[in-house]
């Protein structure tokens, strides 16, 4: 039984929603120019002129004439609104999605795939692009029904860039602008979105699946898709050009530590290592800035966790994806309406020591749990790994520090030192370089204490050497030669010979 056919016919007494213009080139056969060509532009008029995307980049003049070039560009590439093709297909989908839904039955084809309702959808778009005299070849067609589905069931626009492997992250500023990131550069994206209601709507639709919400009262999100990506939304007052999202893409083929030193994110020697240290139960915090591969990383090293181990994740949006079969993913709650209910990521740590676990992952440690996950990788969870920001690995102890200190337990600092000196076995910093990739720039040992100061010993190190002609940073991944602390941890667990030569 079909879900669709509301009303089957064509009525002429409905009010006319604009009619199209007819195709270039019309029927086969047919020798006498349509009116209106413009509606769709031919594809090969649709290329973006080079000059245009160009940005000055004085590879023949000096790093002063880059800066000249630089304070000269104007800046103005504000607008993504696509133009040809793309543009005419969903400039057609404005007139014939109204109609559309007066054939649809609104529950019925929330119960049908998304391949379902385009196999409904086609005889019922026919019928509509008929009415309102518009002619559409078989591509057109294609694109248009994919364009509705998703509109209807996805995403909307953003369904075509989630869908592209090459795109890291996807950056809405309003209705109007949209970058993505492919291979660490952002460039502009061609979708466009109808209005502010309209992004909204889209807006809500990834919040809710999670069951979270997103209006005046609480302008802030975040979310997550259904493949792990991670969003962030925030709208208006507080964002001042329209509702702001943000996706952190999830890689659906989950990266490897061999892959990464495939990728020169580290070398052969640091990627044994790495190894080494997840399957020996070492204490590691990842450390690095915003989008420099932090939970890549973290995703990469649980590779090398035990089968037969217990862990546990908590984070506040769920991004981690382990491969163990006893994993159990925990996630935060914000409060409600009334603002109770609350579930902060310290109550999950906290409550978490009670679930037997053998290892807990932090995705990310912000504040007065860092205190707990220190207790926890002290009191038999050794193998424990968290994420925080910071740039180098003095910072990341110095944060740490910071955050404990930031909790209402009153301790005083030489006691956090000791206790961070104590805990943490290994701080991995990895950075994204503004040619845009992401490396391991250093492996730090953490040693013990000298009188208040934590001591720490640098295994390897990213030395940048110079600049190719494209931009391309060159440097050597360098091994400081020196016997590893931790040798004692890899030694109870077989690794002492192969962690000895790595590092070496």
């Amino acid at each position: 039984m079909s879900a669709f056919g509301k009303r089957g016919g064509i009525s002429g007494g409905r009010p006319s929603f604009g009619v199209a213009k007819p195709m270039k080139g019309g029927p086969a056969g047919s020798s006498a120019p349509l009116e209106g060509g413009d509606q769709f532009p031919p594809i090969d008029d649709l290329a973006v002129p080079e000059d245009a995307m160009e940005t000055p980049s004085g590879s023949t003049g000096g790093a002063m004439d880059r800066l000249t070039a630089r304070q000269n560009a104007s800046g103005e590439q504000g607008s993504s609104k696509s133009e040809g093709f793309e543009a005419s297909v969903h400039r057609i989908k404005e007139q014939v999605l109204p109609r559309l839904l007066e054939r649809v039955d609104p529950e019925a084809a929330a119960t049908l795939s998304k391949d379902e309702l385009a196999e409904e959808f086609r005889p019922i778009i026919s019928e509509v692009l008929t009415e309102l005299k518009i002619n559409l070849n078989r591509r057109e067609q294609f694109a248009l029904e994919k364009v509705l589905v998703d509109e209807l069931l996805g995403l909307g626009p953003l369904e075509e860039l989630l869908a592209d492997p090459a795109v890291s992250d996807i950056m809405v500023n309003g209705p109007e602008q949209c970058y993505i990131e492919r291979k660490g550069k952002l460039e502009i994206a061609s979708i466009q979105f109808r209005d502010e209601e309209h992004l909204f709507q889209i807006a809500q639709r990834i919040v809710n699946k999670v069951g979270r919400r997103i209006d005046q009262t609480t302008p802030l999100c975040d979310a997550r898709l259904q493949d792990g990506s991670r969003v962030n939304v925030i709208v208006p007052p507080l964002s001042l050009r329209g509702t702001a999202i943000s996706i952190r893409k999830f890689s659906e083929k989950p990266i490897t530590l061999d892959m990464m030193k495939g990728f020169g994110s580290m070398s052969d020697k640091m990627a044994t290592v790495l190894k080494i240290a997840g399957a020996s139960r070492m204490n590691v915090i990842i450390s690095g800035g915003t989008g420099s591969g932090k939970t890549t990383m973290l995703n990469a090293l649980s590779k090398m966790i035990d089968p037969g181990e217990r862990v546990i994740t908590i984070e506040d949006a769920a991004e981690l994806r382990l491969q163990q079969p006893h994993w159990l993913p925990l996630e935060t709650r914000p409060a409600n309406l009334e603002g109770q209910g609350a579930i902060s990521i310290r109550d999950l740590v906290i409550n978490a020591l009670r679930m037997r676990p053998d290892r807990i992952i932090l995705g990310e440690i912000r504040g007065q749990e860092c205190f707990d996950l220190l207790a926890a990788m002290n009191t038999g969870h050794d193998g424990s790994c968290a994420t925080l920001h910071s740039n180098s690995p003095r910072e990341c102890l110095a944060r740490m520090e910071n955050m404990v200190m930031m909790s209402d337990i009153k301790i005083p600092k030489e006691a956090i030192s000791r206790q961070i000196a104590d805990s943490v076995d290994l701080i991995i910093q990895v950075k994204r370089l503004r040619d845009g990739s992401r490396r391991t720039t250093n492996i730090t040992e953490v040693i013990g204490m000298e009188g208040d100061v934590i001591v720490t010993q640098e295994l390897f190190k990213f030395e940048y050497l110079d600049e190719s002609a494209d931009g391309k940073i060159i440097g050597e991944y360098r091994s400081m030669g020196l016997r590893p602390y931790t040798l004692e941890k890899a030694k109870m667990f077989g690794f002492d010979q192969p962690y000895l030569e790595a590092c070496l």
